[in-house]
């Protein structure tokens, strides 16, 4: 039986799955990394080592299986960005979503005439995290550099360049970056202007599906594979999501937590929110990804573990201590910015809270705390595209959070609506998979794997509703004062 390599190339680590043709999965790797914070508001990453992450899970997986695949495939994180000279080096490390340096430069873009109409050309809104705004930071912090830079490119693209000598993306990738025009599939000429470069600068946007051959002997001898493979140019890992979580048709919403989290609907065209709110990204020709990502998922519960909790501690063992602490902590509600926030606010000052401290709360309040805020920011999200798209009639999540059912009853109670999911956790490597399959013309058929549905509790509907609507005033009050402190 053929089989296909999934890589998904996430924030804290690459996976790489290799799939059959009857749908099952055969192996997987998982090689991780870090995040570097040099000062307040910077989250960088090294390329290199993402890249020798790739190539490493690439041939684990290749040697496991003994033959060669039939096609590789990519997932990736949205909107990194980094420079690169005229001979193909690294000009700066990879400034990826979560870094907010260049947020003085949004707050001055966003409402203006100017800002509306690149959101509404580009479905990416205005914000720090943008590729957009990175570069125009550069045009006016290190105009040298930016002068010198021979193109901008993200993670996927770095390591397209190591592995085929050429700058390429995706129109899914791309359509995040708020350089690219999602209506006419074209780098978008207002935002080439605002960040000072030109079309030349930027890799080949090519279509999700498109078939890339030509691998480096060198590098394929690295992952051990046949030189003439077929690797799929793929897509952004939140539409790979979509896609891997079964969630392509109208009304149905899939919900993912991993470094960040995100909600997200597939629509037919290309639709954007009135009051841009949400993102709109680009799949494939016919689907579009609609919705919303909050910067502060997993990293936040990270930092706090590691910070404030005993040292060596698992994560296992505090989310259990924190589930035994009562629904709504107790009065504590946690306002979860640590990194500022994406959507729906995209508000580059928003900074972490806990309003209501009492001195009979301890460690696992605030714990149970951080899971509600975060749950509420989703909501919040999900309310948007409620009011953009139509009513979200189902839920299914992913990412490694699932695997805490006690988590996804917190969320299902908060929402008060089910929560489905399965056993497949790798929901953005699979849809790599799928993807791939269609490109290539191979009939993957996936197992109906059994669905959990995991119910809310209505006598918990009355507590989340009034800790919710007093986490929408909380920030409200607040969103005057982050910008001095």
């Amino acid at each position: 039986m053929a089989y296909i390599i999934g890589v998904d190339i996430g924030t804290s680590s690459a996976k790489v799955i290799a799939v059959k043709e009857d749908g099952s999965v055969k192996a997987h790797c998982q090689q991780e990394y870090t995040i570097h914070q040099p000062q307040a508001g910077y989250s960088e990453q090294d390329p290199a080592y993402i890249l020798a992450a790739v190539k490493s899970g690439i041939r684990s997986v290749a040697t496991i299986m003994r033959e060669a695949p039939a096609a590789v495939s990519f997932s990736s994180a949205m909107h990194s960005v980094m420079m690169m000279s005229g001979q193909g080096a690294a000009m700066s490390p990879l400034i990826i979503w979560a870094d907010n340096r260049s947020e003085g430069i949004a707050d001055r873009l966003r409402d203006t005439l100017h800002g509306n109409r690149i959101y509404q050309q580009t479905g990416t809104p205005i914000h720090a995290m943008s590729p957009l705004c990175k570069i125009m930071w550069w045009k006016e912090n290190e105009p040298e550099n930016h002068r010198q830079a021979a193109c901008f490119i993200g993670i996927k693209e770095y390591i397209f360049y190591h592995f085929f000598g050429k700058y390429i993306t995706d129109h899914s990738i791309a359509s995040a970056t708020g350089l690219f025009n999602i209506h006419e599939l074209r780098w978008n000429a207002d935002s080439l202007a605002l960040a000072g470069i030109t079309e030349k600068q930027l890799p080949e946007a090519v279509s999700s599906e498109t078939i890339i051959t030509g691998l480096d002997p060198a590098i394929a001898a690295e992952l051990d594979l046949p030189v003439e493979t077929k690797f799929i140019a793929g897509a952004s890992d939140g539409c790979l999501a979509q896609l891997g979580s079964n969630a392509l048709d109208a009304g149905h919403a899939s919900l993912t937590i991993g470094t960040s989290g995100a909600v997200r609907m597939a629509v037919p065209t290309a639709m954007t929110d009135q009051y841009k709110r949400l993102f709109t990204y680009i799949l494939t020709p016919g689907h579009f990804v609609i919705g919303g990502a909050i910067n502060n998922g997993g990293v936040l519960l990270q930092w706090y573990l590691d910070k404030f909790l005993q040292a060596g501690m698992s994560i296992d063992v505090g989310l259990q201590k924190a589930f035994d602490t009562p629904a709504g902590a107790e009065g504590v509600i946690c306002l979860p910015y640590l990194h500022g926030e994406r959507a729906p606010v995209w508000d580059g000052h928003a900074k972490g809270a806990f309003i209501g401290v009492q001195p009979q709360h301890t460690q696992w309040h605030f714990m149970r705390a951080i899971l509600e805020g975060m749950a509420y920011g989703l909501l919040n999200i999900t309310k948007a595209l409620e009011e953009t798209t139509g009513v979200v009639k189902k839920i299914s999540v992913s990412g490694g959070f699932t695997a805490s059912k006690e988590w996804v009853q917190l969320l299902a109670d908060v929402f008060q609506q089910p929560m489905y999911m399965t056993k497949e956790s790798d929901a953005s490597a699979l849809g790599a998979v799928l993807l791939a399959a269609e490109a290539i013309k191979l009939t993957i058929t996936l197992a109906a794997q059994e669905e959990i549905e995991v119910v809310p509790d209505p006598a918990k509907a009355a507590l989340y509703q009034k800790s919710y609507e007093i986490y929408i005033k909380l920030y409200e009050a607040l969103k005057p004062v982050f910008p001095i402190m």
